[in-house]
């Protein structure tokens, strides 16, 4: 049995195409045009080429792109009083600050400054919270993405058995809760998990999160399985050249899963269709109106 190929690229252009008509609809019914602003801290080259990978896909899909670029001597005060500066423009619904900052700069100090309605990353501490206790805040794009992919190729996930390996606060703890949601019975497993592949080989899905190339091996995986490998690892072959992986053994999974994400080309897109997503659901949330179906 060969997987299907789960193919993260055609879903996200399609999630754009359903935002581009719900921002459409939202400009021409309640004269609203979602504004996504964007900090950028530094001259990172891979932030600075995801920054305007998230400028041009806010700007296709109809809505506004606000570009803040600040110096890496900048300081934390002089960060947070950008993001205030933010949290009190009307214009902007979602305000996402580039990750990681330099070291001088407190993290979290700056992800608690955006208020929660407009924290499209979904890091904010009340929006974690609203996640773990059922409630309706926003949530984590890459965790979003993945419980919609999950749920377009398998319908209904209830009474599922799921395990989510990685237990960060961005990708793992959010997803676990997502599954809980979808009423699984989930299993956080981490590189420390003893009797990982065990763990591994009773689940009907697998998302992998722990950022080690190809830590989950392909005979591990159920039968039958849907894999979702949030991996982006870079590896240097034998030849010297590198390659991506994930942290999914892929060769040999495909051959077992019923259904996997490909590394790239799987979860990558989606990151940035599902911000696109939150910062409409944002949007509407804060004007009271009801996000367009």
């Amino acid at each position: 049995m060969t997987a299907s190929i789960i193919d993260g690229k055609a879903f996200a252009a399609n999630l754009k195409e359903q935002i581009a008509k719900k921002v459409k609809f939202l400009k021409e019914n309640h004269n609203l045009i979602p504004g996504l602003a964007v900090v950028l801290v530094g001259e990172d080259p891979a932030s600075q080429v995801y920054v305007r990978n998230k400028n041009k896909s806010t700007k296709a899909a109809g809505m506004n792109s606000y570009e803040h670029l600040m110096d890496d001597d900048v300081t934390e005060a002089e960060l947070i009083a950008k993001v205030t500066e933010l949290n009190n423009d009307p214009a902007v619904h979602g305000i996402l600050v580039q990750l990681p900052l330099p070291k001088h700069i407190n993290e979290a100090a700056v992800i608690e400054t955006i208020i929660p309605e407009k924290d499209v990353d979904g890091f904010h501490v009340i929006n974690s919270g609203l996640l773990a206790t059922g409630g309706n805040g926003m949530v984590p794009c890459t965790p979003l993405g993945c419980i919609m992919m999950l749920k377009d190729k398998l319908g209904n996930l209830s009474g599922l058995d799921a395990v989510v390996v990685g237990r960060s606060n961005i990708v793992g703890k959010p997803m676990a809760q997502l599954l809980l949601k979808e009423s699984c019975t989930v299993t956080i497993a981490h590189s420390r998990t003893k009797n990982l592949a065990e763990v591994v080989g009773r689940s009907d899905i697998v998302v992998a999160a722990v950022g080690v190339p190809e830590l989950v091996k392909g005979s591990w995986i159920k039968p039958g399985a849907t894999v979702i490998d949030v991996g982006i690892n870079r590896i240097t072959k034998e030849d010297g050249k590198t390659k991506l992986v994930g942290d999914v053994e892929f060769a040999v999974a495909v051959e077992r899963a019923g259904a996997i994400t490909p590394v790239p080309g799987g979860v990558g897109p989606m990151t940035i269709a599902v911000l696109l997503q939150n910062t409409v659901t944002a949007a509407c949330r804060q004007m009271g109106i009801d996000e367009p179906a």
